[in-house]
């Protein structure tokens, strides 16, 4: 007799599975990848045969939950494409990826150590990576907010230096503004990244410095209301637009 697989077997196996997944990381960022995997079972709230059954070994469920979460800032990152500006687009998804890596440093950590690493799903996913963060790159320096001298790897030797700063600070907001002092290094010579609207992570933090006008970086007068001043004149906020515009 043929057993018949229906849509709601399906869509139960997706949620076991996106729970496991879940579960998964959160216990290896808690205890490492020493955690058994009947540990997760539990926290996952399915049985031992349903993680086996959707991984079978260990290294399977290791390199599922690394590659959903690349998958997942690669997915930000083209949000960030269709929705901002170049420039706030690249420095944007760099601040995803630098305030997220606290969850990945245990599992980053082993697959260094391994040879058998990287592995066929995970490889694909890196590379979707890489070609995302050289277009926000390219598109971000045709727009003339990041240095034409950098390439995608200077700007990946960047970023993991700042995802280390930010995870040897205890206090994460007084990390933040570090790593965004640090990225003011990628703009031109004369602009700032640290204070203005187009440059927040997703709490909206921002870097304790004086703020300069985004064309030109003259330093601009503290108004006690209203909403702060980006430009310093009329011709700076004309170029900056007519950047923005052009192809």
């Amino acid at each position: 007799m043929t057993t018949v697989i229906g849509a709601g077997d399906r869509s139960d196996a997706r949620r076991n599975r996106a729970r496991v997944l879940a579960a998964a990381a959160e216990a290896f960022a808690e205890r490492g990848l020493d955690v058994p995997l009947g540990d997760i079972a539990r926290r996952a709230g399915v049985g031992a045969g349903t993680v086996y059954r959707h991984f079978p070994s260990k290294n399977a469920l290791v390199e599922a939950v690394m590659t959903r979460q690349l998958a997942e800032l690669v997915a930000s990152g083209e949000r960030r494409t269709a929705r901002s500006a170049p420039t706030e687009a690249f420095f944007g998804f760099l601040l995803d990826v630098i305030g997220t890596s606290n969850s990945r440093v245990t599992v980053c950590d082993v697959m260094s150590a391994d040879a058998s690493w990287p592995r066929p799903l995970l490889t694909a996913t890196v590379a979707r990576l890489h070609q995302l963060l050289a277009a926000l790159l390219g598109a971000a320096q045709r727009a003339g907010g990041v240095r034409p001298d950098l390439d995608p790897d200077d700007v990946v030797a960047i970023t993991i230096g700042c995802a280390a700063m930010l995870a040897a600070r205890h206090d994460r907001a007084a990390g933040l503004a570090l790593v965004r002092l640090t990225l003011d290094g990628l703009r031109p010579s004369g602009t700032a990244v640290t204070e203005g609207r187009s440059f927040r992570d997703s709490r909206g933090l921002r870097a304790a410095v004086l703020p300069v006008c985004e064309d030109c970086g003259a330093a601009l007068t503290v108004r006690p209301t209203g909403r702060p001043a980006r430009y310093c004149g009329a011709a700076c906020r004309q170029r900056a637009r007519r950047r923005r515009l052009a192809p």
